[in-house]
């Protein structure tokens, strides 16, 4: 009995550090295992970021080409339009070399005068013996006007502006009941402006430029009525603005439109117009 006991324990002794070797060495092949696992990996993320570092390359590459490309775009148009305006300007400059002289026809409107004189009616109330004058079937002619001009460069031009407008009506007599008695047809007033005038053109394209004018002269108010120191015919001072006017056209003939106000007066007491012509349109042509 002993001697089996001795034997199984020799056994063990044995068994064991074959055992323990068996299990290491597995261990360190599991470990080996793992290792070249690794290595692996780490062999695939260092390609992975090799290829995304060779595709940052080319799309840096790409941008940078298309930078050089849009800046060579830039480039061809900021020189193209410097030559357009280069010799747009040169045009322009010359442009009344050869037809210096402008005249042209116009129309303006009378808001002033629509306003301070029209019919304001009469009364039926009073008794027949009363007797009064009416101003009554006011017309109104518009302002009419001619003007010459004489461009001494493409920017800056002088001449004269003659100005015609006149206002028409009846002076009609009626009883306290409103009866006509009288009418007196056509009574009028009328003011002819003479204004030297000078202009400005601040922007000149093919088809349209823009300009501001100003003028300063005289304005002659005579027609069928007196004054109240008894005079038949006035002159006064005269100024016409343009704050802003609009060309429209190309060659000799054109078209004007204008937006300003044409002012005479003499004295607190003498007011012709006040904000007239406030609106212009006309036709001309250059020669």
């Amino acid at each position: 009995m002993m001697k089996k006991s001795w034997l199984w324990i020799c056994l063990l002794l044995g068994v064991i550090p074959c055992y323990a070797q068996q299990v290491d060495t597995q261990q360190v092949d599991s470990l080996q295992v793992d290792a070249v696992q690794v290595q692996d990996t780490s062999l695939v993320d260092s390609v992975v970021v090799l290829h995304g570092s060779a595709k940052i390359r080319v799309v840096r590459d790409q941008i940078e080409t298309m930078q050089v490309v849009m800046q060579g775009y830039r480039d061809s148009m900021r020189y193209a339009i410097k030559s357009y305006k280069d010799s747009l300007r040169e045009v322009r400059r010359h442009a009344y070399d050869d037809v210096p002289h402008t005249l042209r026809v116009g129309w303006g409107d009378q808001m002033f005068e629509t306003m301070i004189w029209h019919n304001t009616g009469y009364q039926t109330w009073l008794p027949e013996s009363y007797q009064d004058t009416y101003q009554e079937n006011y017309r109104y002619t518009q302002h009419c006007f001619v003007e010459y001009m004489y461009s001494v460069n493409y920017w800056y031009s002088f001449g004269m502006l003659v100005d015609y407008s006149g206002v028409i009506w009846d002076d009609v007599l009626r009883n306290g009941r409103g009866k006509e008695l009288e009418r007196l047809k056509d009574r009028s007033f009328h003011n002819i402006a003479i204004v030297p005038t000078v202009r400005f053109a601040y922007l000149l394209q093919d088809y349209v430029s823009l300009y501001s004018a100003l003028g300063v002269g005289v304005n002659v108010n005579t027609g069928t009525e007196l004054d109240y120191k008894g005079r038949q015919t006035v002159a006064a001072p005269v100024v016409n603005i343009t704050l802003v006017g609009v060309r429209v056209g190309k060659g000799k003939w054109y078209g004007d439109v204008e937006l300003g106000g044409m002012l005479s007066l003499n004295g607190r007491d003498e007011l012709y117009m006040l904000g007239s012509r406030l609106f212009t349109a006309s036709i001309g042509v250059m020669f």
